[in-house]
Formats: structure tokens, sequence, C-alpha cells
């Protein structure tokens, strides 16, 4: 997997929610908190899916075959969309459904330090996953908000990765503010509908990480600043005097096809046309490195008839 992949951020995120749900688990037993049932599934859940991007990155790196000649890039992308999947089945859906039967049958806390204890750590162990994973992110991000980064990065697990911290550090104040608030009144309920708000949340994300996945899955253009390099590099002014139309599509995170049909003038002859397409090529990886497919094609160009 490339740097931009983000490795560093899922290995730190996947060690710190295998510890905290083992922590999360531990104090579920000792006190009985629903909510802390639903964290210890949230972060088994979280580990998942940081084990499933690692896959994805490993087999996208697979050479290409004659039954799929563009290579594996797109495989990052079909692991990400698996992720958004187990988020919202495995860690929402039971979230909700433990909120509810808290709600239904509320019981006092026992022990209340265990889950006071391990989600204050807990806290704490997704702050560094969460800083290593902005830490990442802003070497790539340039100057995007954050909401434009997540919408229109190419790589997935970056943004996944940052989604999924985000909701377990919120998930986990919700958590220690349902379990504070049962402590404080004495009502189990409070657990309960803390265990809820998580459920909520979870599902929120899984859907958003669904959506921006989805639109990966089925083939996204090269970013507006690439197109334009791309443009550019293609016109020499010479031969190649301007681009009549162009398509591009990702391939992968960092492989990038190129069609694009491309002005020549009529008395060039096919030595000059071919020598000047093949400069072309050169000039656009040389432009955007992740050019890796480039298809052109020459044509006399023809300007649209004055109705």
């Amino acid at each position: 997997m490339s740097a931009s992949g983000g490795t560093k951020a899922i290995v730190a995120a996947l060690a710190a929610n295998l510890a905290i749900a083992v922590a999360k688990f531990v104090a579920f037993i000792f006190s009985g908190s629903s909510s802390m049932l639903a964290e210890s599934v949230h972060s088994l859940a979280d580990s998942g899916n940081q084990g499933l991007l690692l896959v994805g990155g490993k087999r996208a790196q697979r050479e290409a075959t004659p039954q799929h000649p563009f290579g594996y890039g797109r495989e990052r992308y079909i692991y990400a969309f698996l992720v958004s999947i187990v988020l919202f089945t495995v860690g929402g859906m039971f979230a909700l459904y433990e909120g509810y039967e808290k709600i239904k049958h509320p019981h006092e806390l026992d022990h209340w330090y265990w889950p006071v204890g391990v989600l204050v750590f807990a806290i704490i162990a997704e702050v560094f996953s969460f800083r290593t994973a902005i830490k990442e992110s802003n070497a790539i991000r340039g100057e995007q908000s954050w909401v434009q980064f997540v919408r229109h990065a190419k790589a997935p697990e970056l943004p996944v990765v940052l989604l999924e911290d985000l909701g377990a550090l919120v998930g986990l104040i919700l958590a220690l503010g349902g379990v504070g608030m049962a402590l404080a009144t004495g009502e189990g309920v409070w657990d309960g509908i803390g265990t809820l708000c998580i459920g909520v949340l979870l599902i929120l994300i899984a859907i958003v990480l669904a959506v921006e996945t989805k639109s990966l899955l089925l083939g996204e253009a090269a970013g507006t600043d690439a197109v334009e390099r791309i443009s550019t590099a293609l016109v020499d002014g010479e031969t190649v005097t301007g681009v009549i139309h162009m398509r591009t599509l990702h391939l992968g995170p960092d492989e990038l096809l190129v069609a694009a049909k491309v002005a020549v003038g009529r008395d060039d002859t096919a030595q000059e046309i071919a020598a000047a397409i093949d400069a072309a090529e050169a000039r656009v990886r040389e432009a955007v490195p992740i050019a890796r497919v480039i298809y052109l094609e020459p044509d006399i160009y023809r300007a649209p008839a004055v109705k």
C-alpha cells in the first residue's frame, strides 16, 4: 500500500481498538453496563474494519492479469465499502438492540469504577489514534477542509479511519455520559439511552462511508487540478494543438486512466503524429505520475458549425 493509504494510521487504530475492546469487555463483565457491551462490540468491529483495510491494500498490489488487465487497485474501494457495512450491521444495529433491551429492562450498575476507568483509558488511547490519523491526513489533504477531504479523497483508508476514530471518541463520551447519569440518578435507563445514541452515531457514520465509497466503486474522474495539468501537458502547440475531449477514471487510488482525442494538423505525417503522441504521453506521466494507462486518439479538429 502506498503512503497515501495511511498504513501507519490503520495500524495505530488497530492496536488501540484491540486493547480498548478487551478493556471494555472486562468492564462490562464486572459492571453489567450495556454501554460498555455496545462499546466493546464497537471496538471489536473497528478492529475488524482496520484488518479489512489492510487486506484490501495488500490485495490491491497484485499484478494485472489477462482477465483483469487494469489491475486490482479497486480492491481498496471494495474493502472500504465492506467496512461501512460491518460498522452498520455489527456496530450500529447491535448498539440499538442492546440500548432498547436496557431501557426495557433497566438495572443498576455494579462496580461503577470499572466502566468509568476503562472509558477514561479508552478516550486517551483513541485520542492518540485520532491524532495519528489527523497527522497522516494533513500530509496529503492540502488546503481542503475536512469535509472536502472526506468527500473527495481517492484513497479511502484515511477518511475511513478518521471517521471511525471520530465516531469512537464521540461514542466514548456518550457512553461516559450514560454511565454517569445512571450513577447520578440511580436509573439504569440512562445507560440504555447512551447505548442508543452510540448506535445512531455509528449508523450515521456508516451511511456516510457507504455513500462515499460507493461513488469510488462506480468510478470517479480525476480531481479538477489533475485534469487541468493533464490537459496542459497534452498540448505542445506544434503538432498537438488542442484537446477535443478527454475522460479520466480512477482505476484505484494511485492509478488513473486517461483517454483523450487530441487535435493535430491536416498536413502532419503519420510519423510526426506518432512522435507527438509519444511525447504527449511522457509529459502527462511527468505532470501526473498516477496516470498509468493513457489512450490518445489524434483527429483533425473541426470547429462546430454556426447555426
